[in-house]
């Protein structure tokens, strides 16, 4: 009996495997409807991760608002407008405005300090440059999220085809114990608890159908689908390969990861503040062309130039400390993104090459021993060896190692993705570093 529980809790431990692995915990939607209709087209992951790309809400928003801030250099580079200024004058007294003795044209041109327009523009433009490292932050967040999610509705897929064909096995150990039982070899008990166990797995069945509803509609809506879009089957699987040694990945995530990278344009855009405060305190100036008619006499052309007065100094220096610790800032978050970064590839790997040696495990020992275990439990059944239970303790046995090999495939795909996140870019197995696309 005490084996019979660590089965079930094994069996127990596969289903809650399927209903929650990988993303932050689904909740239980209604079983799959069946209908008429045609069936979806299978679904690679490929094209899913292409169509997330090119139709997720948050990315296109995002994507947007960096387009919109690339305008800003030329705006931010450009001359103030041109001033045109018109002017009369008449005597106080008698006068005959407005037809006036003397009418005035001016035209004025403000010129900022040589530097100044072209610091202006590299800020605009380290700003943009900030606000594209956060779209590819969210678009890796995004890439992450869809691989996770196609991974473990490719587990799912495999884990209902198992229980299914488990349906197969069932039937054929009831034929056997009815069998036995018109016979007299056996109690109808045993009739009785195979046709039990059989309800018990369109139970399980119904359960994982939930799930796959769920799976389906986050899927779809990180593709900016309707929640219910009918999805095919999922045909890509996992690699199950081995992941570069940490020292190449902390290097590529030191210099690629987009959150290093964004820190990286902070530091840079407030160094280039900072020089441009150095320079406010210069004098902008003005220059101008003014016409003047006066009345019978000789018309007139006059220039003019101007400075303004950058008394307020104070001002300057605040502007130029003010750079400096936000530079100070930014590269303290830098820093921080590193070890993040770091610490987020140590636990991937790790993660990843323990998903991978239990799928090694469940698919090279387990799932053998369990194979051996039950064609044994079979032949002893038929010649009176064992009992019923202990035949369908070895099939629920069976049944589990084969589904937590599901899960476990599919949590390879996952921490993988997971992985590529950490380091800020897709990664195929055993590749060097150097040789990795930007």
């Amino acid at each position: 009996m005490r084996h019979g529980v660590e089965l079930r809790n094994a069996l127990a431990a596969a289903m809650i495997m399927a209903a929650s692995c990988g993303l932050r915990g689904a909740d239980v939607a209604g079983p799959t409807l069946t209908s008429d209709a045609p069936a979806a087209p299978d679904l690679a992951l490929e094209q899913a991760v292409d169509e997330a790309l090119r139709a997720n809400a948050q990315l296109r928003a995002m994507r947007s608002k960096w387009e919109a801030m690339q305008e800003r250099p030329a705006q931010t580079r450009a001359l103030p407008n041109p001033v045109l200024k018109y002017s009369g004058m008449d005597m106080a007294d008698g006068g005959t405005w407005p037809d006036t003795n003397e009418k005035r044209l001016m035209v004025e041109q403000e010129f900022p300090w040589l530097g100044k327009r072209g610091l202006r523009e590299g800020i605009a433009a380290k700003e943009a440059e900030a606000m594209l490292r956060e779209l590819q932050s969210m678009t890796r967040e995004v890439v992450m999220m869809v691989k996770e999610t196609y991974y473990q509705l490719y587990a799912l897929h495999q884990a209902i085809r198992t229980t299914r064909k488990d349906e197969e096995v069932l039937q054929r150990m009831a034929n056997i114990a009815e069998t036995m039982y018109s016979t007299g070899e056996r109690t109808q008990q045993d009739v009785l608890k195979a046709k039990a166990e059989s309800t018990m797995l369109k139970q399980r069945l119904l359960e994982l159908d939930a799930q796959e509803t769920t799976l389906k509609a986050k899927l779809n809506t990180f593709l900016n689908r309707r929640a219910d879009t009918p999805i095919g089957g999922t045909v890509t699987p996992p690699e199950p390969g081995e992941p570069d040694d940490a020292e190449k990945l902390f290097a590529l995530a030191a210099t690629n990861r987009p959150e290093v990278r964004a820190a990286q344009a902070q530091i840079e855009r407030y160094d280039l503040e900072k020089k441009l405060m150095a320079k406010e305190g210069l004098p902008d100036y003005s220059l101008g062309v003014e016409y003047r008619s006066i009345g019978n006499g000789d018309d007139m052309v006059m220039f003019t130039a101007g400075i303004d007065l950058p008394v307020r100094r104070a001002k300057y220096r605040a502007g130029v400390r003010e750079a400096e610790k936000m530079k100070a800032s930014s590269e303290s978050a830098r820093e921080a993104a590193v070890q993040q970064s770091s610490l987020d590839v140590q636990d991937a790997s790790f993660r990843l090459r323990t998903a991978r040696r239990t799928l090694e495990l469940y698919r090279h020992e387990l799932i053998p021993q369990a194979e051996a275990r039950f064609k044994a439990s079979e032949a002893d059944y038929q010649t009176g060896k064992v009992d019923f239970m202990d035949l369908l303790e070895s099939q629920r046995f069976l049944l589990s190692a084969r589904v937590m090999a599901a899960m476990a495939e599919g949590d390879v795909g996952m921490q993988f993705a997971r992985l590529e996140r950490a380091v800020g870019t897709d990664l195929p197995f055993n590749v060097n570093a150097g040789e990795r696309g930007k």
